[in-house]
């Protein structure tokens, strides 16, 4: 395989499956407004949210990690601001405090947060604006959950770059095809690879195993395994919806994400574990399985169709399945 291409893969797995703490929409809104308030430098007085319709759907049920029971973007730009840690990105909020709590309460209570739609604009955009008395600060995010497009500090632009999904990205995934991606998953050096896809194992079976041993959402992991058993069909579909049912309320563990959704990177590599216990796989074969799960469904990521998404998803799944188990009947 062309070195060059080789290296700009490995490049893709770690930009692609990186830990997230809870839902990536409100986390980028929070990661947003954790970022304006390092630029403005001081405690907001009044924050402006505007955001794409897909960010304000996804943000309205889902519950702010490290609150126990708050939704909404508001609290997610309100803690966000108050509490966040912008250098730690998706786990922006890990470091929040009982008193960071207390105050967001307090601000959210004295309505300084407003919410506006933004429309003809990308699906992942959103403008966090602050304000505490003639200072200002704004901080755009568009098309990654990190990306930062735009950063203003008292309406002077500090920072400015493409608004293009290509330039959402260090990577080029021009060079992602089936061919090669198949290659390097055979070829890719177990030790450049297997701790990162260990750690998307470890850390994604954790949160699924909190779901099923708590309460969150519909519980529907447990139910799965209460009404259909617990062989290894049955429990490749319930772990990844019980960690699903976690993430997305309120538990504090992360989740290794895949191309920035967290249910699409439990989706990859929970259910082809499973099957790799069942089996004993060998430790090598499981990671070269994972090393490819990521880049095949990376174009249809781009192409932001959620129909397209899905089903590449699933069947990334499959091809790891593929790749690393025998042929098996019974299981």
């Amino acid at each position: 395989m062309n070195q060059n291409v080789y290296r700009e893969y490995l490049a893709i797995l770690r930009e692609e499956i990186v830990p997230a703490l809870g839902c990536t929409e409100p986390i980028a809104i929070a990661y947003a407004a954790a970022k304006a308030r390092s630029v403005l430098g001081r405690l907001p007085e009044h924050i402006d949210v505007r955001c794409s319709g897909n960010i304000i759907k996804n943000v309205k049920a889902v519950i702010v990690p490290t609150t126990g029971n708050m939704k909404g973007i508001e609290t997610s730009a309100v803690l966000g601001a108050v509490g966040g840690n912008p250098d730690k990105k998706l786990e922006v909020l890990t470091d929040v405090s009982p008193k960071d709590l207390e105050l967001t309460w307090e601000l959210l209570r004295k309505k300084i947060c407003s919410v506006s739609l933004l429309e003809g604009v990308s699906n992942l955009q959103i403008i966090v604006e602050m304000t505490a008395g003639q200072e200002s600060a704004l901080v755009e995010i568009a098309f990654s959950h990190t990306n930062i497009v735009r950063i203003e500090h008292n309406g002077t632009v500090v920072m400015k770059k493409g608004m293009s999904a290509q330039n959402a990205t260090e990577t080029n995934r021009s060079l992602l095809n089936l061919h090669d991606i198949y290659d390097f998953a055979n070829t890719v050096d177990i030790a450049e690879v297997g701790g990162l896809m260990e750690d998307q194992v470890r850390c994604n079976m954790a949160i699924a195993r909190e779901g099923l041993s708590n309460k969150y959402g519909a519980n529907v992991g447990s139910t799965i395994l209460e009404h259909y058993g617990s062989d290894a069909r049955t429990m490749a579909r319930a772990l990844p919806a019980a960690g699903s049912d976690a993430r997305m309320n309120g538990c504090v563990l992360p989740v290794m994400i895949n191309s920035g959704s967290g249910n699409q990177g439990m989706t990859v590599s929970l259910p082809v574990q499973v099957f790799a216990d069942a089996l004993g796989v060998s430790r090598e074969k499981d990671p070269r399985a994972g090393a490819q799960q990521p880049d095949r469904h990376l174009p249809e990521k781009r192409a932001g169709q959620a129909q397209r998404l899905l089903r590449c998803s699933f069947g990334g799944s499959g091809c790891r399945c593929s790749h690393c188990l025998p042929a098996q009947r019974g299981l």
